[in-house]
């Protein structure tokens, strides 16, 4: 009944489906019913479309918009069968009972039905691309003509937890046993020098040092900014977008001397990022506030930066697999009213930096439009900045400006990376 309700507000109010989980997690006591709602509400975004397709072809009038919790509940039920191949008889069991739980007890017959005829069919296996939106599935055709399939594949694949290790409380030699002390599998990548993948994700109450500040979650790609970055020690230092706060912990914990402002323009989010910093045990010394990063002239001390984060605000699509809900919330508009953003964001952060600085321009797309575009563009008018190349560890490399790395490349998230450098 829970994941019905957490996905008809994802379906029919637009909410995001991690702001819904947020509320409806804490309602559940069991870790193993937690990992079964976030299970379900993920498998039924993934196959939506089918499952879409089915309920029209198996219903004899469609459903309404009012009935939007029980076209959820039915794909609950149907997700229960189809990916996470429940028994027939508990998830036939269970979905009945959610609809009288709902309200819904003149449905109850219905929802019987149409499962036990899904129990008997099951569901085609449809074509990866045709759970994009066409705009979308065009999109990542257009700029990724070879590698399309790819990504389509590995964006409706469940991510696995990537954890970051703090170098303020050990090595990463030490973590590892730690972790294999508790029982939990892990292995270390090449491409991320603080970078733990789990074998099996695990809650974080069970993490060794977790607690602590020891470890934190942060995927392979979103570690890599700090790698990207690289200011040199003691460097003043502005995240631009910091919420929530990994990217800015991460650059401390490499360097506590680091004079540091963590920037944002959401007050209730840069919560979060002074959270992280008391748990890592980072940033005593460190600025939190809450500002527009493109209107420096209403906070900035006119004091230069040495080094600029700008992981800007974008379409969220080399994450899908982590927020599948950006496939349906996300519209071909929503592109081009933040590339607006990022180049006015671009512009202002570099009038903040000094000659000789570096500026990182990150983003979690994997679309032109938002990247090697967007800074092919910044070059073009502005004489005084320069792309200085990142190696093969960060992706495929676009044009010679930047580096994208694609979802599931190195079983990572996908991301976007241009260092550009402040000509003194």
């Amino acid at each position: 009944m829970l994941a019905a309700r957490v996905l008809a507000q994802v379906f029919t109010r637009g909410r995001s489906l991690k702001a819904e989980l947020a509320w409806a997690l804490p309602k559940l006591d069991d870790s193993r019913d937690r990992a079964l709602l976030e299970a379900l509400c993920f498998a039924v975004l993934r196959r939506r479309s089918t499952y879409d397709a089915a309920l029209a072809s198996w219903m004899q009038k469609p459903l309404a918009e009012r009935d939007a919790d029980l076209r959820a509940l039915l794909m609950v039920g149907f997700a229960q069968l189809d990916v996470l191949a429940l028994p027939a008889h508990a998830a036939l069991s269970a979905t009945v009972d959610a609809a009288r739980a709902l309200g819904r007890e003149r449905q109850a017959g219905l929802v019987n039905a149409i499962l036990r005829r899904a129990q008997r069919e099951g569901f085609p296996m449809q074509p990866a691309r045709d759970a994009f939106p066409a705009w979308l599935a065009d999109a990542i055709e257009r700029d990724w003509p070879a590698q399309a399939e790819a990504i389509f594949a590995a964006s409706l694949q469940p991510a696995p937890l990537w954890l970051r290790v703090n170098r303020q409380h050990g090595d990463r030699g030490q973590v590892m046993a730690a972790l294999e002390q508790a029982g939990i599998a892990a292995e270390t990548s090449t491409a991320g020098a603080d970078a733990v993948r789990l074998a099996t994700s695990v809650a974080v109450s069970q993490l060794p040092g977790f607690a602590e500040g020891a470890l934190s979650v942060q995927d392979l790609s979103a570690q890599q900014a700090a790698d990207a970055l690289a200011p040199p020690a003691g460097a003043r230092v502005l995240d631009a977008c910091a919420a929530p706060g990994g990217k800015s912990a991460h650059l401390l914990e490499r360097d506590p001397s680091l004079r540091l402002l963590a920037l944002d323009i959401d007050a209730r989010r840069l919560a979060r990022v002074k959270d992280t910093f008391a748990r890592t045990g980072v940033g005593a010394d460190a600025q939190v506030r809450t500002a527009d990063a493109s209107d420096p002239g209403a906070w900035w001390d006119g004091v230069p930066f040495d080094a600029i984060l700008l992981d800007a605000p974008c379409s969220a699509t080399g994450i899908i697999r982590r927020q599948p809900d950006v496939m349906f919330h996300r519209r071909a508009d929503d592109v081009e009213a933040l590339v607006g953003v990022q180049a006015r964001l671009l512009e202002a952060c570099w009038s903040m930096l000094r000659p000789g600085g570096v500026l990182l321009y990150a983003t979690c797309s994997i679309l032109r439009a938002e990247n090697v575009d967007q800074v092919q563009a910044f070059l073009k008018w502005h004489a005084d900045a320069t792309a200085d190349a990142l190696d093969d560890g960060f992706g495929i490399d676009c044009a010679g400006i930047g580096r994208q790395r694609l979802p599931g490349e190195d079983d990572a998230d996908g991301f976007f990376y241009a260092r550009l450098l402040k000509n003194a």
